[in-house]
């Protein structure tokens, strides 16, 4: 059956039939699904106002338009859904546990600890691992995730807990959702000083968003001014209420800097564990897990923060983790000491992939490297369609013309210490909002220091190097000063969003409104053979000033705009201006439509200042 003439194209006509899309396809991807020519898919989408190559990636809008023109059911198939089938493919078990009921164990509860900016939280881990990181912090912000194994006891028993923690500048929100999302509890840290504060709701929401129950921490009890009790009131608007209110959720008053009940904290995530989790996992199946964190090293490569979530990963195993690959060459826990194995809810940092994982991708293990690679490689492919597919936008023929019209762009490339904090700067910095007139465009962005590669990009792109934590490597200073590219250095993320932000309004186009100067009416007209048509006014309000704009008036209707002041004259003087109440002669410029009674208006458009 043939579908109906689109614009002269005939194309074969579906039945209402589901097409399986990866996000990203190109139409010769949905020609060959079809039997269809991908040429005659580009004429299709040409006179729906769409102007697309056959290899083109295109957006999910643009899919779903041309499936319903020929009535096929298209559905977009997310990357998450594309590994699941591409590991099937492989014959890779992908379930939550492979085994029976009696090869699960039980595993340590991974924690993380969350909150607002200044609550605590890192000092509160720093108490607990009996260590200092707060101190390597620039600005005392956490800068990245790092994940930590801790031993405690209840009723006499050892257990571990896995804390996981995350940065509390609310620019870090991408990061703090990721560490939920792969947590089992969730420790929310409140001030008993200060009280809940913007941060504190959004990671209360991160937590509840992924299930995860909640311990609260009510931190620096031995401050002055401290008040416990209005936390938990105030909490119990979002939905916590303390057990001794009579709700589920465990509430426990510390002090990090002192170390007071500590042990209480960490029995209380205990208990939660055992009371809301059935925590148990398979030791004896392939690991996999989450990258939480990556960074390249400048002696051992890329390296990656893993939390192993099910199976046991050994040294020497093939593993790829979102698209990066490679063998374990070694693992080492948070004490930098090496380890053969990690067994569940072990976070290790993991040495001998090829490239820079993303913070926050699953990994697993292969059987061998060929396998990976060829799992990594197609991953690379879909995240590039799937890129080139969310950046193109839609233009029609009667877009066209301002669609080429020059845009004022802000181009950057991004490169920082560990991958986490370059996704988390470039998702703060593309939600500043300039408006429409001025864009930012992130060309590049990576892991490690500023590369000359990447001032040769630049230097192509006409783009300023953002370098977070990292410096620029050998020549590359000395080729960013001959091509005039500028590299700018930031600790601390604040700066970062401040400057560019500035740097953005920088470009804006001035604004102008229009301001009135003053009001006359025409008296008398007169017509002279040198100068042209006069109009004798009486000034009624402001003033007239020669040079100006003016526009003309007839019984409150605008008839002309856009005139100038050409000569202005009181009696036989010419004058600059004059004033209200005073009688004046003047012309506008060639304009010769004049008559008693008519109103001239005089403005001038003066620049508005940006909020």
């Amino acid at each position: 059956m043939q579908a109906p003439s689109i614009g002269g194209v005939r194309l074969p006509k579906g039945s209402g039939e589901a097409i399986r899309l990866p996000r990203g396809a190109s139409l010769t991807d949905f020609a060959e699904k079809i039997g269809a020519n991908p040429a005659a898919l580009v004429q299709v989408l040409f006179h729906l106002g769409e102007m697309v190559t056959a290899t083109q990636s295109v957006s999910d809008e643009v899919l779903e338009l041309l499936g319903s023109e020929m009535n096929y059911q298209v559905q977009v198939v997310s990357p998450e859904e594309e590994d699941r089938e591409l590991l099937s493919s492989f014959a890779i078990t992908y379930g939550e546990n492979a085994g029976d009921e009696e090869d699960l164990v039980i595993r340590p509860p991974v924690v993380t600890v969350m909150g607002h900016v200044d609550h605590g939280k890192t000092r509160l881990l720093d108490t607990i691992r009996k260590t200092n990181v707060h101190e390597g912090e620039a600005g005392g912000i956490t800068q990245h995730i790092g994940a930590y194994q801790v031993m405690t006891q209840l009723d006499g028993n050892e257990r571990l807990i896995t804390f996981i923690d995350t940065p509390g500048h609310e620019a870090f929100t991408a990061m703090r959702a990721r560490g939920a999302n792969s947590t089992d509890i969730a420790v929310i840290v409140v001030a008993a000083d200060d009280g809940v504060m913007p941060q504190t709701v959004e990671a209360i929401n991160h937590a509840q968003a992924a299930n995860a129950p909640i311990v609260v921490a009510v931190n620096k009890i031995d401050k002055e001014g401290a008040n416990p009790d209005k936390i938990r009131q105030q909490l119990t608007e979002y939905g916590l209420v303390a057990e001794e209110y009579g709700g589920e959720t465990m509430f426990v008053d510390i002090s990090a800097r002192q170390g007071i009940n500590i042990d209480g904290l960490l029995e209380a995530i205990l208990l939660t564990a055992d009371a809301s989790l059935d925590l148990r996992a398979n030791p004896a199946m392939e690991a996999q897990g989450v990258a939480i964190e990556a960074h390249l090293d400048r002696g051992r490569g890329p390296v990656a923060t893993v939390l192993v979530q099910r199976g046991t990963l050994r040294v020497g195993d093939s593993i790829v983790a979102g698209d990066a690959y490679g063998r374990v060459r070694r693992m080492v826990d948070e004490h930098n000491e090496d380890v053969t194995e990690a067994t569940p809810s072990r976070p290790v940092l993991v040495i001998g992939l090829t490239s820079v994982p993303g913070a926050g991708d699953t990994f697993l293990v292969v059987d061998e490297d060929r396998v990976a690679r060829q799992i990594a490689e197609r991953r690379q492919a879909r995240i590039r369609n799937a890129q080139n597919a969310a950046k193109r936008k839609r233009i029609s023929l009667e877009d066209l013309d301002s669609a080429l019209k020059e845009t004022n762009q802000l181009n950057l490339i991004i490169k920082g210490d560990n991958s986490g904090t370059v996704e988390a700067l470039e998702a703060a910095l593309m939600k500043i909002e300039v408006g429409d007139d001025v864009q930012l465009h992130v060309v590049h962005r990576g892991v490690g220091g500023v590369t000359e590669s990447d001032i040769n990009l630049a230097t192509a792109e006409n783009t300023i190097v953002l370098g977070f934590n990292v410096r620029a490597e050998g020549r590359a200073t000395e080729l960013a000063n001959r091509e005039g590219v500028e590299i700018r250095y930031y600790t601390v993320i604040y700066q970062a969003i401040d400057e560019i932000e500035q740097a953005l309004k920088g470009m804006l186009k001035p604004e102008y409104e229009e301001v009135q100067l003053g009001r006359a009416e025409i008296r008398d007209v007169f017509k002279s053979s040198k100068v042209g048509t006069i109009a004798g006014c009486m000034v009624l309000s402001g003033e007239i000033k020669r040079n100006t704009k003016a526009r003309l008036l007839r019984d409150n209707n605008v008839i002309a705009e856009n005139l100038p002041i050409s000569t202005l004259r009181r009696f036989k003087d010419d004058v600059t201006e004059v004033r209200e109440g005073f009688e004046c002669g003047l012309t506008l410029g060639n304009y010769s439509d004049l008559k008693v009674e008519d109103i001239i208006e005089t403005y001038e458009m003066r620049e508005k200042p940006r909020n």
